[in-house]
Parts: C-alpha cells; sequence; structure tokens
C-alpha cells in the first residue's frame, strides 16, 4: 500500500507499539489468574422451540468437570430488558446458536468433550429465517425506541416531481449479512470474590459493560470491576456485552471463588456476538437538464430479530446528503428467528450510501453527466432537513482534490471501452458521510508526580485505533510538556468514567475531556504545581451541539479490473480524500483510514454470510468459507485530507476517523466496475458470475 499526507510530521509512533509487537500487550484471555477454568458453552440446534430434557449424566463423569449449567440450575437473574443477557433464564430457544447452558472444567478440552456428551432433547417449532419484503413480517420501528433511528421523512410531492423529471433511477440494491471478524475474538475471565466480581472483558467500554452486568446481579456497580487494557478489533460487535460475558460470569458463581475463562471460537462468533443485518433498499432519482435533484425516494427494509430489536439508519443516507425539494425517506424492519444484529463499522451509513452513490452514478449517466460534476451540482448550501449551517462541509474540496490526483478528468465516460489484455478497465467515484458525534459526561483525573511527570487517567478503551497516543498527545499539548512526560492509563473501571468507544467519537469525546481536565488543573494548582496535585474533571455538553449540523466527509476513487472471461474483480487501486476536523496523529490516523477503505474493498468483493433457511444458521462460518480482503486483494490504497479547522464540533475539533473510510468505498468500486463493464451490479459483494450475464 502507498499513502500521502499533508502533514509534516507523522506524529508519535503508538505508545503501545512494541508491547504489542513483542506479545507483552496482554488482552482478556491472557490475563494471568490463578487456578483458572475454562467454559464450553451449550448452544441450541434448532432454530425455535424450547429445550424438553437435559442429561448432563455422562458429561459430569469427564475427569476434570467441575460443573454443567443449565436452565435448571442456574440462578435467578434481575430482567433488565436485555434478552439477550438474560441467558439460561427459561427453556425457549429464539434462535439456532442460543446459549442453553455451559460445562466448565479444569481443561478446555475437558469442557468441549464433556459438552458434546450432554444429551438435550427439544419441542421444535416452525421458525423463519428467510429475508424478505412480506407483510407478515416487516413494520416500521418506533424511532422513539431505536435510538439510531431518525424518524421517516416526507417533503413534498415526490411522485410528481418524479413524474416530470428530465432524468429518473428507479433501483433496488441489496446488502448481504456480514459478520464481525476482529483479530481477537471476543473473550472474558470472570471471578467473584468477596468484594464483588471482576470481568478481564475484550469490549468497547468497561463502565457500559459494568452498568449492564451490576444490575444483572443485583449487585451495586461499586462490586463490579471491569478491566480491558488491551483489544484487538471491535468494529462495534465489542460494543455492548453480550450472553457470553453474562454466562460467564453466571457460572463463575458455582466455583469457589476460582476465575472462569471463555474465549468465543470463530464458529461461535457467527451466532453470539451480531452482523450486519442484510438490507434491501429502493432508490428513486429525479433530476432536471442540469442534473439537479428534484425528487429523492430512499426506503430501506433491514433484518432483525423477533426476540431482540435493531434498527439502524440506513435510508438517513439520503436524508442530509443531497439537496432534493422532494423526499421521501423510510425505513423498515423484517424480523425473523435468527440471532440479533448490532453495530457494524459505520452501522447504516456503510450500506445505505452504497445505494444512495450507486444510484447517483446511474443519474449521472443517464444525465451524461460526470460524476463528480453531478455530486458538486446537488451540494446544499444549508443541512437539507434540518436548516441548520453546516459546522464545516468540505466535500466539494475532497471530490475535487481527489479527482485531480486520481486523474479523474482524462476518464473516456463511455463504460466498456477501456481494455488491457483480458481486463476491462474502469474508474467510479463515490462520496463518505458520517456524523461527527461527542458524547458528555467522561471523566479525567490528572496528577502531577515526581519529575516533572504527569499520570493521566481516563476510563476509556483503545480497540486498536490509537487511541492512547492521541490522548497522551492532546494531554501534553494542554500540560504544555513533552509527550514523553504524560502516563495514560485507560481500559478500566478503576479509572474515571468514560463513554464508549463507538461512532467515531472517542478522540472527540475523550480527548476533549481530557483537554477540560487540564484547564481545570491549571486553574487549581497553577503551572508549578506540588508532587502529588490532582484534579479529576471532564467535559460538558457541546454549546453549539444543535447550532450546526456537523459531519465529516469524503470522496472514494477507485480503478476497478474485470476479467473478460472469467468475470474476477480486482481493485488495483484507490484513492480516499477526507475532511475529518483536526488530524492528531497523521501516523495512526493513515491507519484507520487505511483500514476502512480495506473494509470496504472486503465489502465490496468477499463479504457474504450464508444462511440455510431450512434450519436458520450460518453455513459459511469460519474465515474458510466467510471471505474477507487479505493481502493479495489490497493494491494500492491511498490517503489524504484537508486541512479543516472546525471550532464547532468539540473543544479538540477533532471529528472522528474510524468510520467514514469504510463509507462509499463499495459503491466507488461498483460504480467502477459498471465503467469497466457496462454492467451495472446492484448486489454486493461483487461475484464473478454477476458479470458474466
Amino acid at each position: 500500500m502507498t499513502g500521502a499526507t499533508r502533514a509534516t510530521s507523522p506524529g508519535p509512533e503508538r505508545i503501545e507499539g512494541h508491547a504489542k509487537v513483542t506479545g507483552t500487550a496482554r488482552y482478556a484471555f491472557e490475563h494471568p489468574v490463578a487456578d483458572p477454568l475454562y467454559l464450553h458453552p451449550l448452544r441450541a440446534t434448532i432454530a425455535r422451540g424450547r429445550v424438553t430434557s437435559v442429561d448432563t449424566t455422562a458429561a459430569e463423569r469427564v475427569d476434570g468437570v467441575r460443573l454443567v449449567l443449565t436452565h435448571h440450575n442456574a440462578e435467578a437473574l434481575v430482567p433488565i430488558g436485555d434478552p439477550e443477557l438474560a441467558v439460561l433464564q427459561s427453556d425457549e430457544i429464539a434462535f439456532r446458536g442460543q446459549l442453553i447452558g455451559a460445562v466448565v472444567a479444569e481443561t478446555q478440552e475437558s469442557a468441549a468433550h464433556a459438552a458434546d456428551l450432554v444429551e438435550i432433547r427439544y419441542e421444535r417449532m416452525a421458525h423463519d429465517s428467510d429475508f424478505r419484503d412480506d407483510a407478515d413480517i416487516v413494520y416500521t420501528p418506533d424511532a422513539d425506541a431505536s435510538p439510531m433511528l431518525s424518524p421517516d421523512l416526507e417533503e413534498g410531492d415526490v411522485d410528481a416531481a418524479l413524474a416530470d423529471a428530465a432524468f429518473t433511477v428507479d433501483a433496488t440494491y441489496t446488502t448481504p449479512t456480514e459478520h464481525h471478524n476482529p483479530l481477537e475474538p471476543h473473550a472474558v475471565i470472570a471471578a467473584w470474590d468477596d468484594d464483588g466480581l471482576t470481568l478481564h472483558d475484550s469490549n468497547q467500554g468497561s463502565h457500559l459493560v459494568r452498568d449492564l452486568i451490576a444490575p444483572l446481579f443485583g449487585v451495586d456497580k461499586e462490586r463490579v470491576s471491569v478491566i480491558s487494557p488491551h483489544v484487538g478489533g471491535a468494529f462495534g460487535s465489542k460494543g455492548m456485552p453480550h450472553g457470553h460475558v453474562a454466562l460467564t460470569a453466571l457460572a463463575a458463581r458455582h466455583t469457589a471463588g476460582r476465575p472462569v475463562k471463555y474465549a468465543l471460537s470463530r464458529t461461535q462468533m457467527f451466532e453470539l456476538v451480531g452482523y450486519r443485518p442484510p438490507t434491501r433498499q429502493r432508490v428513486r432519482l429525479g433530476a432536471d437538464r442540469e442534473g439537479r435533484l428534484v425528487a429523492t425516494e430512499h426506503d430501506s427494509l433491514e433484518q432483525t430479530s423477533r426476540f431482540k430489536q435493531y434498527a439502524e439508519q440506513s435510508a438517513s443516507a439520503s436524508r442530509e446528503m443531497y439537496t432534493s425539494p422532494n423526499r421521501r425517506v423510510t425505513n423498515r424492519l423484517a424480523a425473523l428467528d435468527v440471532p440479533a444484529p448490532t453495530w457494524m463499522r459505520a452501522p447504516g451509513e456503510a450500506g445505505g450510501m452504497y445505494a444512495l452513490e450507486s444510484a447517483m452514478d446511474e443519474l449521472a449517466v443517464s444525465a451524461g453527466i460526470d460524476p463528480v460534476e453531478l455530486r458538486l451540482r446537488n451540494e446544499p448550501e444549508v443541512a437539507p432537513v434540518s436548516g441548520l449551517p453546516f459546522s464545516s462541509r468540505n466535500l466539494p474540496a475532497c471530490l475535487r482534490e481527489g479527482a485531480e490526483r486520481f486523474g479523474w478528468h482524462e476518464r473516456d465516460p463511455r463504460p466498456g471501452v477501456r481494455r488491457e489484455g483480458d481486463w476491462l478497465v474502469g474508474t467510479g467515484v463515490a462520496a463518505s458521510s458520517f456524523p461527527s458525534l461527542f458524547f458528555p459526561g467522561s471523566l479525567a483525573t490528572i496528577r502531577h508526580e515526581s519529575g516533572g511527570k504527569y499520570r493521566v487517567e481516563i476510563g476509556a478503551v483503545d480497540i486498536g485505533t490509537g487511541s492512547r497516543t492521541a490522548l497522551t498527545q492532546l494531554a501534553a499539548e494542554a500540560l504544555e510538556v513533552p509527550v514523553e512526560a504524560v502516563e495514560l492509563w485507560l481500559g478500566s473501571t478503576e479509572q474515571p468514567h468514560a463513554s464508549l468507544a463507538g461512532g467515531s467519537a472517542g478522540t472527540a469525546s475523550w480527548g476533549s475531556t481530557v483537554v477540560e481536565a487540564v484547564r481545570a488543573f491549571r486553574t487549581e494548582h497553577g503551572h508549578d504545581p506540588v508532587s502529588g496535585a490532582e484534579t479529576t474533571a471532564g467535559a460538558g455538553k457541546n454549546p453549539d451541539a444543535g447550532e450546526y449540523a456537523m459531519h465529516s466527509y469524503g470522496a472514494q476513487f477507485a480503478e476497478v479490473r474485470v476479467n473478460a472471461d472469467t468475470g474476477e474483480v480486482r481493485v488495483p487501486r484507490m484513492l480516499g480524500v477526507f475532511a475529518a476536523g483536526r488530524i492528531v496523529n497523521p501516523r495512526t490516523a493513515r491507519s484507520q483510514f487505511l483500514g476502512g477503505m480495506t473494509m470496504g474493498i472486503s465489502m465490496a468483493l468477499h463479504e457474504h454470510s450464508v444462511v440455510d433457511e431450512r434450519f436458520g444458521h450460518v453455513v459459511n462460518h469460519d474465515l474458510a468459507g466467510y471471505h474477507i480482503a487479505g493481502n493479495a486483494d489490497v493494491g494500492s490504497v491511498e490517503v489524504d485530507w484537508i486541512d479543516e479547522h472546525d471550532p464547532h464540533v468539540n473543544p479538540v475539533g477533532v471529528k472522528g476517523i474510524g468510520e467514514i473510510g469504510i463509507v462509499g468505498t463499495a459503491a466507488a468500486i461498483g460504480n467502477a466496475a459498471h465503467h469497466a463493464t457496462g454492467v451495472r451490479v446492484r448486489d454486493l459483494p461483487l461475484t464473478p458470475e454477476k458479470f458474466l450475464r
């Protein structure tokens, strides 16, 4: 891969980099505990029904087995409104793979062997796992009950405007189920003692885990400690505790204080930790003869689970992206007997912008207007729905800069005319957008220690994004000391409360917290504090929230080659240019943009979970059958960004970059594939057979 930035310095290297590459950084399952036991789960082998009997006799005879836990001997948990955490509370089965018990033993091998010996009988009930647009399973979710979801929108007369439009698009785009596969699988160690519960857990927010697990077991929050110093990737799947955390803590209640360890296998992760739900999105666009939108309709159907609703804002991409006087935006759900979906990098935007930006490309082709120019002609002056001014919106700069660097203006607009040997070659573009979020309520402690050193503590979690390094930099800058003079401690409920690592809001929220805590420290202790001087403070609400529309933006450019004989699709070259506020550390920021774009290549070409509707389970539930992009699939990926000063988003001017990189990537690749072949594929992933029709 290659890359370029505008920064004069790449910034400090990752503070924890040496520990990670030498293997001394401890992840959840690696934490040393005395005399541990190991858990292997029992999982339902039917998609819907109830457990009628469980025979654990043979399992209990296995040498080393200490506990076989089922709904018959599990303690009652306190209902907290999350059915995913209410493990072993009844005999009901809501999806295949559901946790229905556990074996705890001296070794992982003996626990797994014993689990195979447990005999479980079921009463089967008819299930439905076929994602489709049928009235008997489809409903409109209540936006008030779904915090990620905006209410449906209708402005003007869409149908009349479409009827009068000079150019129109009416197309349906589908995205498949996509599953999380971070490098570190979900893992937890649970131990109870007289002081309460300690969890070494791989998560995106230790305080959130504590705040949900404590009431589940009816204990005070102060009696639950959650420790997560290093996390090997998450992408949203570790944003909320899943049933395995509750199950491990439940099992540890029976082990006389001995810790219980459980790391999910890859196969188990396809059932127990969520996924990006499949979507079916119809987009209708109408434009006048100059290519300016007169009507926009975007209807999104997404999958959810009958036992736990999850809704995201796929169609909402069309609410704020381009100006259009007539709009209809709707989000619907299809409830099925399947595991619950969850957040996955850029939830809503990744799939929704694939549909919208593909439709915009189709409109550009229909109107005979350059795709970059079409987007520029539809730039709004203010936020289309709210009417608020933008805190900053440098999408036009991203498009123009990207077009110049990519050599866009040398492009022949005609599809299917460029061929190099056996390969048809094309280029495509798509825009990116992701909201700039800020979570108030975090706290940080600043302590002056001997030798001019400062200790900074905040309960944030670094999931591999470089938060440790960026927060250390911001603290040093605010304290006006070298980076080497700051020691940052994070990742645990032992530190002051911090918000979730999600929504690309980590550095914005925690960085603002650290900076405000430093200001409070200086006010209290001055610039020559005594050793031991300490202040705990945080950032309040952003006074500009609700006064401006706040988003990150980007432009994605892709070159695609499609083999004329086999349909094989390759992406030898990509360029992403972004406008994301202040870039604190160019080195780690570039890594995040590259990671997002690479994940977007994977989304475009490979990722697709196949559900066997007869049994309600994912067939390709390992990394042999579930394909993700490898080194050979990723060519030159260049990253750049616009120097952007935005004083309104938060005190440190950071917009967040973790998710914007994946948004628009799949659409740019799909648009380039159409340009190469003249074949418009609207269903992800872009597999070879779809180009051989």
